[in-house]
């Protein structure tokens, strides 16, 4: 087949998650509740930790860090999802780039936060008396600006490696975004050192910090244990269950999608794989972190009564 380089090419027609006009109505008002929804909780969780001094701790850091990336990681793929299941419209090749490239900014650096989260937990649990003092503001800046950094260049060589292929003569993209796994089935020249690269990152950002997730919850849960309060050791099982639940989709999804050979799965499968990650952690992490959280409800209580929120 005759193959174009990718910036050469006029745009791309994203095909979305259904062809059916019924399906595509239904589908519109689902996510779009779900996106209105991942916004709200976002940023009442982000106004809530801002105004109330008692939550500026290391724990409500992360926090905010996570669901200003959870709002930034919706936006970059559902909003250009519900314009494409009202009509179809073309993406230029640099609103594809970008897009690309943000939304791996966004996904590799909430992988490494995650990790993060789950070690700061496990030393609040574990050594609540030197919490203050090994979790301090200063270390918990810097954990955080490494996640910002380790993402910005973990995305930037997985668009890097997938820009530069040839495609064929089609530019319909079978997705809902402009996602580095579809648009490798695309290429027409060897896509080895491509994949190679992405599965390399894998390693670092999904591999790893979902290990170092993992020990954290079995160390935190060995702690648990401990706790002679049936009553406490059901709350903080329950609390840990909720946040592991949502940290295995995200992390189990994400590897599954790319930690595989780019023609194990047929682009149909890849795209509902793709909507357990983009979509759902985002919403659910707000009602799962902090909104079942008495110290964040009290906060709310109190910006609500004086005048925040109207």
């Amino acid at each position: 087949m005759e193959s174009q380089n990718i910036s050469s090419a006029p745009g791309f027609l994203l095909l979305g998650l259904s062809e059916h006009p019924k399906v595509q109505v239904l589908l519109f008002v689902f996510f779009l509740i779900i996106y209105l929804a991942t916004i709200l909780g976002n940023t009442v969780l982000i106004t809530a930790c801002v105004h109330d001094s008692r939550l500026h701790t290391p724990m409500y850091f992360f926090l905010v860090n996570l669901s200003f990336l959870d709002i930034c990681y919706s936006t970059v793929t559902v909003p250009n999802m519900l314009v494409q299941l009202l009509y179809r419209s073309r993406m230029s090749y640099s609103r594809c780039a970008a897009q690309m490239y943000t939304y791996l900014l966004l996904g590799c650096t909430e992988c490494v936060l995650l990790a993060v989260m789950g070690y700061d937990r496990y030393v609040a649990i574990s050594f609540p008396l030197r919490y203050t003092v090994i979790m301090r503001m200063p270390v918990s800046i810097t954990l955080a600006a490494c996640c910002w950094f380790i993402g910005s260049l973990m995305a930037l060589l997985d668009t890097v490696f997938t820009l530069e292929l040839p495609l064929c003569a089609s530019n319909v993209i079978n997705h809902f975004f402009c996602e580095a796994t579809a648009l490798l089935k695309m290429a027409c020249s060897d896509t080895y050192v491509a994949e190679m690269v992405i599965f390399s990152v894998g390693i670092f950002v999904l591999l790893i910090p979902s290990l170092f997730t993992l020990i954290s919850y079995v160390r935190i849960i060995a702690t648990i244990m401990g706790i002679r309060s049936t009553q406490g050791r059901y709350k903080a099982f329950s609390t840990c269950a909720s946040h592991l639940t949502v940290v295995t989709i995200f992390y189990s999804t994400a590897i599954f999608m790319y930690m595989k050979p780019v023609s194990k799965n047929s682009a149909n499968m890849d795209k509902m794989i793709s909507v357990f990650y983009t979509v759902t952690p985002p919403m659910m992490n707000p009602v799962i972190y902090s909104l079942r959280n008495k110290d964040v409800k009290m906060a709310l209580q109190k910006i609500t009564q004086r005048g925040i929120f109207p």
